[in-house]
């Protein structure tokens, strides 16, 4: 019988652990690859960490499509930039649109699904909110208090509750509890590589540290940890002048950005809080890059993290409001980045059980000179933020003659012809 297998992720690029993850995930589950449709719900041009993707969305689409996933679906801009908690229910709320997602798998340093639930149940209780803001009071942050509260209310270390896939899987528990969805968890080891690594040592390496052998153009070591279309296609990226981006490549337009913004404009910007406005009005007159900015801004309280988040949205002009709007609706469309044969049946499939939008061409809802209106309704307007984020993401690159804009106007959806 045909499963349904749902997997949240970057692919930021796709690597030989993402290709580990799937195969487990299919196995864990009891079928073969003939049995399983893989949907991937993907972040677009922008990454959960405030960082700009390393390739282009639909390239690593294309990578994910090669190596195992049958249908990759785009994140919105205003979930995939976003802490972990939001992150997560933009993800799951998007995948149990769908109507025929029976499971979804994500990897966590620990895979005791039990314990993670258990760690879920507690934000539900009211005295895991009287510990957190006696915490917070100390000085902790969100996450550190939080962790606090649940590890006096349950027992669980600290490490277990401070690992970022353990946070993530946490909250991928809590929002199918939030929206009431029947699709089943499963929990899959993370594999030899610790996200934060920074070397790669054996051919499962973290996402991190293939980036950061990319950006040193040391193409040779980070291909150690890459499937073979993962290979080729950054091999062709590279040669047709795509260079991998980082964040410094913005560094300027958000410096010009952030001069130009009043302290009333910066307040607006979603996580800006308890006067931090100032603190980026005096700092941007005295950084001189990102790596600059970032350091002159971070403390204990505030952590790159989410001081990246901000200037990202700072960089697409997205507001506080805007987010309240649609963390209320969730994701409205389901944007086809890419797929292949078996992703074809799949998007049939899903056609047949829900009246959910599935969107291939943005200009079939919203056009160019539709898009430059203000006021739109949230649908739209989600749209609009998408679009957007492709067009700033193309002002990285040093090439000039890859900077136009309107590419989700000009590219379809990667057909892969294979998969059945």
């Amino acid at each position: 019988m045909l499963k349904f297998i749902g997997i949240i992720a970057e692919y930021n690029p796709f690597h030989n652990g993402h290709k580990w993850h799937i195969e487990k995930s299919i196995e864990q589950i009891g079928l073969n690859k003939d049995e399983a449709f893989v949907v991937a719900v993907m972040s677009g041009s922008f990454m959960q960490r405030g960082e700009p993707a390393i390739f282009d969305k639909w390239s690593r689409a294309a990578m994910a499509v090669e190596s195992g996933v049958d249908l990759v679906i785009e994140l919105p801009f205003v979930f995939s930039v976003r802490s972990a908690q939001y992150f997560a229910q933009g993800g799951v709320k998007l995948l149990n649109n769908l109507g025929v997602i029976d499971y979804i798998s994500f990897g966590a340093e620990h895979d005791d699904l039990f314990a993670l639930t258990t760690a879920a149940e507690q934000f539900d209780n009211p005295e895991t909110v009287d510990i957190l803001k006696s915490e917070m009071k100390s000085g902790k942050t969100y996450a550190a208090a939080l962790s606090m509260a649940i590890k006096m209310l349950t027992g669980l270390n600290l490490e277990f509750l401070s690992s970022s896939n353990n946070i993530l899987a946490i909250e991928y528990l809590k929002a199918l509890k939030k929206y009431d969805s029947k699709i089943t968890p499963i929990a899959i080891k993370r594999f030899a590589a610790n996200h934060l690594d920074t070397e790669i040592k054996s051919e499962i390496a973290s996402a991190k540290s293939i980036r950061e052998a990319l950006l040193k153009k040391d193409f040779s070591k980070a291909s150690q940890a890459l499937p073979e279309h993962s290979i080729d296609k950054i091999s062709d990226l590279i040669a047709k002048g795509f260079e991998p981006l980082a964040a410094k490549n913005f560094e300027t337009i958000l410096l010009a950005l952030l001069r130009n913004k009043t302290l009333a404009e910066l307040i607006k910007v979603p996580d800006v809080t308890e006067g931090l406005e100032y603190k980026f009005a005096e700092t941007c007159l005295q950084a001189n890059s990102f790596e600059d900015l970032i350091n002159l801004l971070k403390s204990k309280r505030y952590l790159q993290t989410r001081l990246q988040r901000i200037l990202m949205h700072i960089l697409l002009n997205t507001t506080k409001d805007e987010i309240a709007v649609f963390d209320e609706t969730g994701p409205l469309y389901a944007r086809v980045l890419a797929f292949n044969d078996k992703g074809r049946h799949a998007l049939k499939a899903i056609k047949d059980n829900t009246d959910f939008p599935i969107l291939v061409k943005p200009s079939e809802i919203l056009d160019t000179k539709e898009r430059v209106l203000k006021d739109l309704p949230p649908f739209k307007n989600m749209l609009k933020i998408d679009t957007l984020a492709t067009d700033i993401y193309c002002l990285g690159f040093s090439n000039k003659d890859l900077r136009y804009g309107g590419q989700d106007y000009l590219r379809s959806p990667i057909y892969i012809k294979k998969g059945l």
